[in-house]
């Protein structure tokens, strides 16, 4: 496995199917799995009939975390400036890579079928939906040596789960198995272990029945709701819907849905 790509892609009809492959590393996430992990992001961005990605991984982990063995990508300035600027600029370029997965009007699925742990949990806290097998675990170590989960990871998990599921895990140090992550709203199903990898795909598949329109802006819309006022959120879910409503397809579907209340299907 050591001569493999550490980062697999394949497609399967309108799904992006990427898969951390570094088994006998826990899939650390190194240089050459960021660097991969970014090309298919933008492959994924900029191509229209991707419609979903699928963030899944091979082996024993989903994901150890950073490879801390390997190094940040460059050398950090011993200050707090360039700490903080290693933070924002290096760690192969973390920051810049969730935040573009956060912005990519199309849904990103993470199917998490073991340990979780630190930047992979950071990763997952990025994507738009999280699916859990029953075996899943999740933690931050970071508070193991004295730090924070830096890559976004106190501001996700905070904005995500709320303070007080914040603390849990970063203050108090404590592992989440996949149940305890249900309750914290930090997955959104916990999914049997046998068949987890289909079950992932077949909900990524439903994902891409939904209206490419509908799905960028409820995105957008959500993300902006959560950060202003009552009033000003439902300014932005009239003005989204004002543009979703002109769309030429909107009428067509609409009546279609009004024949079909009360069947049985």
């Amino acid at each position: 496995m050591a001569d493999e790509p550490h980062l697999l892609t394949r497609e399967d009809d309108g799904v992006l199917i990427v898969s951390l492959n570094r088994p006998e590393k826990l899939n650390a996430l190194s240089g050459e799995t960021m660097q991969l992990f970014e090309a298919a992001l933008l492959h994924f961005r900029d191509t229209d009939a991707l419609r979903v990605m699928l963030i899944r991984a091979n082996g024993r982990y989903f994901c150890a975390g950073a490879d801390m063995r390997s190094g940040s990508g460059g050398a950090t300035k011993r200050t707090a400036t360039g700490i903080r600027e290693n933070h924002r600029t290096g760690l192969h370029g973390m920051h810049r890579i969730y935040d573009e997965m956060e912005h990519i009007e199309k849904p990103i699925v993470a199917a998490i079928h073991s340990a979780c742990v630190g930047g992979g949990l950071e990763m997952a806290l990025s994507c738009d939906f999280r699916l859990a097998a029953k075996g899943a675990s999740f933690s931050f170590p970071e508070g193991l040596f004295g730090v924070l989960p830096a890559s976004n990871g106190v501001s996700r998990l905070t904005r995500t789960c709320g303070p007080h599921w914040a603390r849990w895990l970063i203050m108090g140090n404590q592992k989440a198995d996949a149940d305890k992550a249900h309750i914290m709203g930090l997955v959104h199903d916990v999914l049997p272990d046998d068949g987890f990898d289909d079950a992932a795909l077949a909900f990524c598949h439903h994902l891409k029945k939904s209206d490419a329109e509908q799905m960028g802006a409820a995105k957008i819309a959500i993300d902006m709701a959560a950060e202003v006022g009552r009033d000003t959120a439902r300014h932005v879910e009239r003005m989204a819907n004002s543009a979703l409503m002109l769309n030429p397809a909107y009428q067509a579907r609409i009546e279609q849905y009004i024949k079909g209340i009360g069947s049985k299907e």
